[in-house]
């Protein structure tokens, strides 16, 4: 009996089809493996030489158009979180408390949630804070104001020979030189693009630790170019004659509120005396790294720009977003990259911790609103300054460890048991006043209670404090129309010129 091996052709067709069909994906792996290769290789060939303290982004971003493209993004305002994004959100009148709790602080006229990047110019231009200086020596605000918003700010202290040159004088000194917002500059060496901090007061805070800030890790420079600006600081007028306004961290002690408090009590700093109850205050900026270096993600080594700056690939590039925003608007570059928990779920879990440090917050905002009220009460009714000495203290304690929370941006996030601690001392200090006020209000004759007055909105309180709003925004309408287009003008002019030089 024979047997016939002889394959069929359709099956020698479909192994010569196999065959040629696995070569040919595999020729285009290889062929686009090597692209890629290729293109990580030359993408990042500097096309301009980029002068020492160029400060303008766009120029930078001839040499890195990903970083630059996605940094432009920082420009959208449409994305918004209960408790942050990048949407402006006028805090004040969601929370009218602040206005009473700022009372006679430039805080209470106005305070907007900040954008992005793009915007910090436009930003601290147009907010009542910086008020309608008539001209460069006029206006409430130091110089000092404009340190974390602009890469011209390091330009302009090399040009005028360091950070105390640069503090000295009003804000409006500089008006039309500081033209470029938060960028390139601020974070990066031109020649290397290696991270560096540019800012002397964050070099000087390590300084004054003992710790050298050039010793530390690429992963911690991830968070450090971050807390050049993202920190609680003062202006240093110890020496107001020689260094007027010096941007200082208060860090001698360490990054606890406790520790920066003690530190401010010791040198007898004060931001500002409250207009009802008298109390000298102190207010908290935005000590976003401090509060993190307390939370889960940095005991871990997480930095900063992993989550608000997440690694994204484009063919065979890998880069750093520089969409600086909220991480819940790249969950999956920004967390999943960690966590194994659907979007849904991680959201849920940040915005219960958020709620429920939000809860303490307003519990707190509502007691020390009654103490500065009680403690108008007790003035009026002709309390001595011995008698409201404690009391005083305590209303400035309790809104210091407040405002440490509530101007932290993230913070109920970042670190929510810290900042649940933080709120319960506000909350402890505030009663405490609010107690001894009770016992000298009631020898001062005050036996009933103190009517609270209507503040459910940012105008009823304003209203309450006595701020002449209309005169305000009409003041700084006018400036806007009138002096900001001038300062551009000067900038335009001047940017002209340089291109000329430079021969672009």
């Amino acid at each position: 009996m024979t047997h016939n091996n002889k394959r069929s052709p359709w099956i020698n067709i479909a192994l010569f089809s196999i065959t040629v069909i696995a070569v040919f994906v595999l020729g285009w792996f290889v062929s686009t493996i090597s692209e890629r290769r290729a293109e990580a290789l030359f993408a990042y060939k500097p096309k301009v030489k980029l002068a020492d303290f160029e400060s303008r982004n766009e120029v930078w971003g001839k040499n890195y158009p990903w970083q630059y493209e996605s940094y432009r993004k920082t420009q959208e305002t449409d994305f918004k979180t209960p408790y942050g994004g990048n949407a402006m959100k006028d805090v004040l009148e969601e929370n009218p408390e602040m206005v009473v709790m700022w009372a006679g602080y430039a805080f209470s006229k106005d305070y907007n949630q900040g954008r992005g990047h793009s915007y910090a110019i436009d930003d601290v231009r147009n907010t009542l804070r910086t008020a309608a200086p008539k001209g460069p020596d006029d206006g409430p605000q130091p110089n000092t104001c404009w340190a974390c918003k602009s890469p011209d700010v390091p330009r302009m202290m090399n040009q005028l020979g360091g950070p105390g040159a640069f503090y000295t004088g009003k804000w409006a000194k500089y008006g039309d030189e500081i033209v470029n917002p938060i960028g390139c500059a601020n974070c990066h060496n031109p020649e290397t693009m290696d991270l560096v901090v540019m800012q002397p007061a964050l070099i000087e805070a390590f300084a004054a630790r003992g710790k050298d800030i050039t010793k530390a890790t690429h992963q911690e420079m991830r968070s450090l170019v971050c807390a050049q600006c993202h920190v609680e600081y003062y202006f240093n007028n110890k020496n107001k004659e020689e260094r007027p306004n010096y941007l200082t961290f208060p860090w001698v002690n360490g990054f606890t509120p406790e520790d920066m408090l003690r530190y401010y009590d010791d040198i007898g700093h004060v931001d500002w005396v409250h207009t009802l109850s008298k109390a000298p205050m102190l207010k908290a900026q935005h000590p976003d790294y401090e509060v993190y270096t307390t939370g889960i993600h940095a005991e871990r080594g997480v930095s900063c720009a992993d989550c608000h700056m997440p690694y994204v690939s484009e063919g065979g590039l890998k880069y750093s977003n520089h969409h600086v925003t909220s991480p819940l608007k790249y969950v999956s570059q920004a967390c999943q990259t960690c966590h194994r928990e659907s979007e849904a779920t991680l959201q849920k879990n940040v915005f219960d911790r958020q709620n429920k440090v939000v809860e303490l917050r307003k519990k707190a905002e509502e007691m020390l609103t009654r103490a500065h009220i009680e403690a108008k009460t007790a003035w009026d009714l002709g309390a001595k300054e011995e008698q409201m000495k404690d009391i005083l203290y305590k209303i400035r304690v309790g809104q210091w460890f407040w405002d440490y929370v509530a101007a932290s941006h993230g913070g109920s996030f970042h670190s929510p048991v810290e900042s649940s601690r933080v709120l319960g001392k506000s909350i402890e200090n505030a009663q405490e006043a609010r107690i001894l006020l009770a016992r000298l209000l009631a020898t001062l004759g005050q036996t009933k209670e103190i009517p609270y007055p209507d503040i459910t909105t940012k105008a009823k309180a304003q209203q309450y404090i006595g701020l002449p709003m209309e005169q305000l925004r009409k003041e700084k309408e006018e400036f806007i129309n009138e002096v900001i287009p001038v300062w551009k003008k000067k900038a335009a002019d001047r940017e002209t010129a340089y291109k000329i030089i430079l021969n672009e």
